[in-house]
């Protein structure tokens, strides 16, 4: 979005509302930006590694699901999300 439209954005806001609802915003948009910030935190090589480690670790103790069965289980799921969009056009 460019600064213009957020700063008209930010004008609409002022002019809007509550001195409450502005604080009650402002805490909302922080606690978002700081989990979007969290999500999209990049990771050391030492935990890609652990994670790499404990993956192979489980695939060798025979945790988790085969290749093919995960991929038939999502066709299976999206074939019937299809049957119930069909079922769901034919109602109305």
């Amino acid at each position: 979005m460019s600064e213009a439209t957020l700063k008209g954005l930010l004008e609409y806001l002022y002019d809007t509302l509550t001195p409450s609802n502005m604080q009650w915003l402002g805490e909302r948009l922080i606690e978002h930006a700081r989990s979007e910030e969290e999500k999209l935190k990049p990771y050391t090589m030492e935990e890609i590694n652990a994670m790499l480690d404990e993956a192979e670790a489980n695939f060798a103790a025979g945790k988790g699901i085969p290749d093919e069965e995960a991929w038939d289980e999502w066709e299976e799921d999206f074939a019937r999300m299809k049957r119930q969009e069909h079922e769901m056009a034919e109602a109305v």
